[in-house]
Parts: C-alpha cells; structure tokens; sequence
C-alpha cells in the first residue's frame, strides 16, 4: 500500500506518519532520509544530490524521482510505504504515478492534514525533535512535552530544536508551501484518493486522533 503525506509544515505529518509506521510496520520515507542515505554511502546519485543542497539548492526533479524510483525497489517497502515530503510538485506526483504502475501499484491513500495559520507557527516554535538519526521522534514542549526535559523517551538521546524551526522561517515555508505543493490536493483530489483531516486543538483533534483515524480506514479497505 502506498500512502502519501500531505500538509504544510508543523500540521502533524511526522506523529501521523510516525504513529502508521509504528503500527503498521510499514516504513516512512522522506527524501530528506533518502538524500542523506545516499551522501554517506557515497553513491553517484549521492554525490550528485550533495552538489546542489552543499550550495543551498533545490534538488532537480530527475534527481529526486530516480532515488524515489530506486527506493520503492528496496524490500522493506514492497508491502506498504508512507511518502513524507514528496510528492511536492504536479510534476513529481505524475511521475510517481507511473514509476508505480511499472510495478503494478498505485497511490493508494493521500492523507492531508489542515491547521490555522497561528497554530501551526506555535507548535513549530515549541517542537523539538530527537537528535538520533534513528529515532527522530517528535515532542512539542507545551502540548506533548518528554517525561524528562530535554531528553527523548524512547531512545534517552537529547532533544533539540531546529535551526530553523523559527517565525520567519515558518511563515516563508508556509508561503512557499501554499504556493507549490496544495496544488497537489486538488490532483489527488479528482483521484478519488484524498482524505482531508483538520488537526487541530480548536477541534480537539491531534496527529494522534487521525492516524487512529487512517489506521481503521485501512483496516476497512482489506
């Protein structure tokens, strides 16, 4: 099963995709974990990625879709895979659709996930995030804080904020978000493959409510 995460930053996408992989042992994939992967093994592709974020740019799309293309190929994916962060663009999601009808899979769920404008700028100030790469679980200091400060429960590693999980850089991401990739929703949309869910504490509804949520869904769909 393919699932894809939609939603601009700090709308719950890595609890939701955090909580699926937990539960259904499917793996969540990020091309930031993908680009990494390969700068450290030190791959052609690696090497070609490193040239461009070293510089502080954005990776071409060609780039981007065959480490994709070579990821869905790996075996720990091959019963289901939670895409976090790509698709971002039009472009990406058709040709995601047809590197999956190579192998005879489709885009099977869309999640996309909703929150006010000032919400999102609050949890992302507040978010820390584990600092092993392994873990990486994610913790909001007021809403969902550790049990100890400043160290992760899960793995005892330290909790740190990132450099830029701050207003200005949140409100441009935001801007930059809106602008590329909620075009996507309505792509998806006419797939029939799109489910919206608002996170939000308004509604009294958290990351966690949705991915409970999804997980029933799927269950249905068996």
């Amino acid at each position: 099963m393919v699932i894809i995460m939609l939603g601009a930053p700090g709308t719950g996408k890595g609890t939701v995709a955090g909580i699926l992989t937990e539960k259904l042992g499917w793996p969540q994939v990020s091309t930031g974990d993908i680009f990494r992967k390969h700068m450290k093994e030190g791959t052609e592709l690696g090497k070609l990625a490193e040239s461009y974020i070293s510089k502080g740019n954005l990776v071409p799309d060609d780039v981007t879709i065959q480490l994709i293309e070579n990821r869905l190929k790996e075996n720990d994916v091959q019963e289901g895979i939670i895409l976090d962060g790509f698709p971002r663009t039009i472009k990406q999601a058709e040709e995601l659709d047809k590197i999956l009808a190579k192998q005879g899979k489709k885009v099977d769920l869309v999640i996309n996930l909703t929150t006010p404008k000032e919400e999102i700028i609050e949890r992302i100030v507040n978010r820390r995030v584990c600092s092993n790469p392994e873990c990486k679980t994610i913790y909001n200091i007021v809403l969902n804080p550790p049990k100890q400060e400043g160290i992760c429960d899960k793995c005892g590693h330290e909790i740190v904020q990132r450099k830029d999980d701050n207003i200005e850089t949140v409100e441009a991401r935001l801007e930059g978000y809106f602008k590329q990739t909620s075009p996507l929703v309505e792509y998806y949309e006419k797939q029939g493959n799109l489910y919206n869910a608002m996170v939000s504490k308004q509604i009294n509804k958290m990351g966690k409510d949705v991915a409970e949520e999804v997980i029933e869904k799927i269950k249905n769909q068996k």
